[in-house]
């Protein structure tokens, strides 16, 4: 292009809108993390279901919210100190979820009045994994059936099990569909999901005893022990 005078306006002038700058593996893995939670997350939270830094996670957060793809804001004030920040993704969040809201509803009212709010818990989530079993028309099976159909029934759930032939009854659960009323409510929540598992097992004939549930036991995931069967590696 030349001006009115013949000259060459290379360089010159206004340059083209550079396209917006691809997302590394981590804060698109982040936004992904975030995507499949119902509610606004702490950083404490994310620091469980990533399992990265605590400082690490601060600035991916930051780039993504200068960037317009999170949105942080303060949570109630409960208690002395000061609130949390929570997060959200900014663009398509997924509405909050009646059942979310109601759980932690729940397990805010059990955790306050149960003088055992464990064991209430773990009986309401025995309940509810049975029921969940029988509408999947379950019937006494196998033991390593019946532990299949409860890792089908977790991946149903959200839980994203994950097992290794070397540790089948070992199970890393990689997500949790309540994750930051299990950060509040610790001990009701983690409690009902181990009793769904074992009221599932009950349903497929399988024996519960020796069932566990360690919340957060590594960095992104939490650890469920199911009961051994005939035939796992010893």
């Amino acid at each position: 292009m030349e001006n009115n005078w013949g000259e060459k306006l290379e360089g010159f002038g206004p340059r083209g809108a550079d396209p917006a700058a691809p997302l590394s593996p981590s804060r698109a893995a982040l936004i992904e993390r975030m995507r499949e939670q119902p509610e606004p997350l702490t950083l404490a939270s994310l620091v469980s279901a990533t399992g990265l830094h605590e400082n690490t996670l601060r600035e991916h957060l930051s780039a993504l919210v200068r960037r317009g793809l999170v949105r942080r804001q303060q949570a109630e004030p409960s208690g002395r100190g000061r609130p949390a920040w929570l997060y959200e993704l900014a663009n398509d969040v997924p509405a909050r979820s009646e059942y979310a809201g109601l759980a932690a509803a729940l397990a805010a009212t059990i955790a306050r009045t149960s003088d055992n709010p464990g064991r209430v818990a773990t009986a309401a989530g025995e309940e509810w994994g049975r029921e969940l079993a029988r509408d999947r028309g379950a019937a006494p099976v196998s033991p390593s059936a019946g532990r299949d159909h409860v890792l089908q029934l977790l991946e149903d759930l959200g839980y994203a099990p994950e097992t290794t032939p070397e540790h089948p009854a070992d199970v890393r659960l990689t997500r949790c569909p309540l994750l930051e009323a299990a950060h509040r409510h610790r001990e009701v929540v983690c409690a009902v999901h181990l009793g769904i598992v074992r009221g599932a097992l009950i349903e497929y004939g399988v024996d519960p005893a020796g069932s566990e549930l360690e919340p957060f036991a590594a960095p992104g995931s939490c650890l469920l022990v199911l009961p051994p069967v005939d035939g796992d590696p010893s």
